[in-house]
């Protein structure tokens, strides 16, 4: 059978995006890569056609993840009130059932911590977001403010997935 001379291309995305939404949803060391595959309908060998090992499968799928949430953060920023309705959307019922198809910091940072080599691509997704924050502050050199924010935002959502907390929108 032959393949498109795309579909090798296509599949490495489709791999990407998978891992991507596993990683976030169970964490990087509980995704194993012979489910992942099978959940694909590919061989779990096959990975090793598209990534040297995991390590590099985990830095393409944070490398995707401003593309894939920079979207939805443009559209929280252009609000009328930029700060609240990013602080609202990020601290949503949604973000926090939705671990899969939300930010991947508050379910991947432990994570990503403790393994250094992926601290220039960690970078790469908490970048645009601070940036953000840090124009909505208003203020001259906001960046700590800004830092402080999203550690703030982060560990409430992480807060909210581990405890019974009620009314943990209002944790912040």
């Amino acid at each position: 059978m032959r393949y498109s001379s795309d579909h090798k291309a296509q599949t490495h995305q489709r791999i990407i995006k998978e891992a991507f939404v596993r990683f976030r949803r169970d964490g990087i060391g509980a995704t194993g890569l012979q489910p992942l595959m099978k959940a694909l309908n590919l061989m779990h060998r096959g990975v090793y056609v598209h990534f040297k090992s995991k390590d590099e499968l985990v830095e393409k799928a944070l490398q995707a993840a401003p593309a894939e949430l920079g979207a939805h953060c443009e559209t929280l920023f252009s609000q009328e009130r930029p700060l609240e309705a990013f602080i609202d959307g990020y601290l949503s019922e949604w973000q926090r059932a939705s671990p899969d198809q939300g930010c991947p910091l508050p379910t991947m940072s432990a994570e990503l911590g403790l393994r250094r080599q992926y601290s220039p691509t960690t970078d790469a997704v908490l970048g645009p977001p601070l940036q953000q924050v840090e124009t909505a502050l208003g203020i001259e050199n906001a960046d700590e403010q800004s830092t402080v924010l999203m550690s703030t935002l982060v560990g409430a959502l992480v807060l909210a997935g581990v405890s019974k907390v009620r009314n943990w929108r209002h944790i912040s």
